[in-house]
Parts: C-alpha cells; structure tokens; sequence
C-alpha cells in the first residue's frame, strides 16, 4: 500500500556526505513517516530528510541559532503555504558519535533523530519540561511502532 505521506532523502553537501545507502534511506523515509502517522498529519504532507556533516549543520545551527557549534539535527519548516511541512537536516557524524556513547547502532540514531526533526516540524518543542515530556513520549511511542527500543534523553537541547 502506497504511504500517503511524500518523505524525499538527499544528501548535501554532495561533495562531502556519503551518500546513504538505499536501506538507510528506506529506515529514514519509515522513521519519518510513521512519525507523521503518529502525529495525525494530513494526507499529501511532504517533509525531507537530509543526510550531512557536521560543517553543514555547525554553519547552519551559526547562521540561525548563534550558534557556533555542530549538532546532531536541525528541523526547518517550510516557508510555503503548501504541503511540505519542512526539511530534517541530520549529521551523520554526530549520529555516530552518539550512538556509541549511547550503546545502540548508528541506524537506530539516524531514525531517532529523523523522529525528533518530523516531530519539530509537526509543532513540538522541548523549551519546558512540560513540552520536553510531551515530545519525548511521542518520540518513544514512535520508536516503539518501529520496533526500537533506544533512551531518548541523549537528543539535547541545541536546535
């Protein structure tokens, strides 16, 4: 059955980020959905993952947020008045690094993070304690539906 969701992976910059493979980008695009099933989103709702390294992110989480460090994932909500809620920008690096301190798989990272991002562009912030614990038990319920059983509480506060 086809998803009623539009969920497209790039990788940028193309001249330094690997190019994920087709079963990463397959876990990605079903992170991302289920993500939106999740959260009741529209039919026809468009979001994009986007694969990086951490100079991307640094210069993007420097020009947007002020500040002059890497981050594991930025959301960015779309400015149109369309379907396409917005892009999820994760840094691989930051992934790995993450995922050994964490003791779980660099996959199991890379969806995680997909989760937060969809979950930032579908409206959920994590300023307060009460949004912090509002999006984590979305996040753990979504982690849940995809069959991983990973701690929530290394994604920090930087995006």
């Amino acid at each position: 059955m086809a998803s009623p969701y539009r969920i497209s992976t790039r990788t940028h910059p193309r001249r330094i980020a690997r190019v994920p493979t087709a079963t990463i980008r397959a876990k990605l695009r079903d992170a991302a959905r289920t993500s939106l099933e999740h959260q009741h989103a529209d039919c026809g709702t468009s979001i994009c993952i986007v694969y990086s390294v951490d100079s991307y992110l640094r210069q993007l989480n420097r020009q947007f947020s002020g500040v002059d460090a890497a981050t594991d994932v930025l959301a960015f909500p779309s400015e149109e008045d369309d379907r396409h809620i917005g892009d999820v920008i994760i840094s691989m690096q930051q992934a790995v690094k993450t995922a050994q301190r964490a003791g779980h798989g660099t996959l199991d990272e890379l969806q995680l993070l997909t989760v937060h991002g969809a979950l930032h562009l579908l409206g959920h912030k994590h300023n307060t304690e009460e949004e912090r614990l509002s999006m984590w038990q979305a996040q753990t319920e979504i982690l849940q539906t995809l069959g991983l059983s990973i701690s929530t509480s290394i994604v920090d506060n930087s995006e």
